[in-house]
């Protein structure tokens, strides 16, 4: 065999023996975020329930039997009618009874889950914007404005995070236009829980944003006459993004907490937007009457959706812990 055969013969040879490049999708699945996830319990059961509820709300109303918050669909006859036992007037049957206007049990949960992870996760959000600009700017900066960042977020952390929230809802409802506040009510829920929630994020977003300044890339990054924003933004902050998505898994079981207890309360959801927290309210006025599924039924709910989401992110805590790898 000629040299020329030979090579051709040992460079098929290795192609051959080259492996196939795995997929953006192979190397997620192996690595080692993946294989905690998929070894984990705790972390598959919460995550399936929290994904359940949360397309149940998003696909309310193509799987809720009736619009529960439509006048034309309700019948008053139906009031009271327990689960799953037929209405002695109208014959009807309901998967979770009805409550005292005659509404479906399980569409108003459905839709109520709506508000309440609508409200959740946009309280969630806005808190972690302004928390990680507020801590991007603290530990990058320094001086006088992290002192007062610093000492404004040290009072807002003596008082309950709840009273804060109703102080400031309280508040922005009173500057709004009487005709605009029912309309108004769900964004001022989200700015009350938001402005209440903000201070983890800048505390720890602060703690590590110390400690990146002082590697050798960011100094290299004013070296080359980058602007202290970006630095923030394109180096700094994408070092401090993991602690940043765990508290953000925790803080939303707690904003949909938050929001309950608010609307359970009275200064939450409007009756016309009722939520969780609001269904939890009306039911209770019945609960020492025998009506207990109107109460049950949107609790045992709010109960899985925030049990889940916690669950999850403590398992997120973990996993992403440096120091238990």
């Amino acid at each position: 065999m000629s040299d020329a055969s030979q090579g051709a013969s040992r460079h098929t040879d290795a192609s051959a023996e080259k492996p196939t490049p795995r997929s953006r999708f192979g190397r997620a699945w192996e690595s080692d975020f993946a294989w905690k996830f998929r070894h984990s319990p705790v972390a598959i059961i919460a995550s399936a329930v929290a994904l359940l509820i949360v397309l149940a709300a998003i696909f309310a109303p193509l799987i809720a039997p009736v619009d529960p918050f439509d006048p034309g669909a309700l019948n008053l006859m139906n009031g009271f009618t327990p689960p799953g036992t037929p209405n002695a007037f109208t014959n009807e049957t309901f998967l979770l009874g009805t409550d005292d206007q005659g509404r479906d049990v399980f569409s108003t949960i459905l839709y109520g889950l709506r508000i309440s992870l609508f409200v959740g996760v946009s309280a969630v959000l806005f808190a972690m914007v302004l928390g990680v600009t507020l801590g991007l700017i603290a530990g990058y900066v320094g001086g006088w404005v992290d002192t007062i960042i610093m000492r404004i977020a040290d009072i807002q952390l003596t008082f309950p995070s709840i009273l804060v929230a109703m102080l400031i809802f309280g508040i922005a409802k009173g500057v709004t236009p009487v005709g605009y506040r029912d309309q108004m009510a769900i964004w001022v829920l989200i700015l009350a829980i938001g402005l209440s929630d903000w201070v983890q994020f800048a505390r720890v977003v602060r703690g590590a944003t110390l400690v990146q300044a002082g590697r050798e890339y960011v100094q290299a990054a004013r070296l080359i006459g980058r602007k202290g924003p970006a630095i923030m933004l394109r180096h700094i902050l994408p070092n401090v993004l993991s602690p940043v998505l765990v508290i953000a898994t925790i803080s939303l079981a707690l904003a949909i907490i938050a929001e309950a207890t608010l609307s359970f309360l009275g200064v939450g959801a409007p009756p016309t937007q009722p939520s969780l927290g609001t269904l939890i309210r009306i039911g209770q006025g019945f609960l020492f009457s025998g009506e207990w599924w109107i109460l049950f039924f949107p609790a045992l709910t709010l109960l899985a959706l925030a049990l889940s989401v916690n669950l999850l992110g403590d398992w997120l805590r973990d996993a992403l812990n440096p120091r238990l790898k």
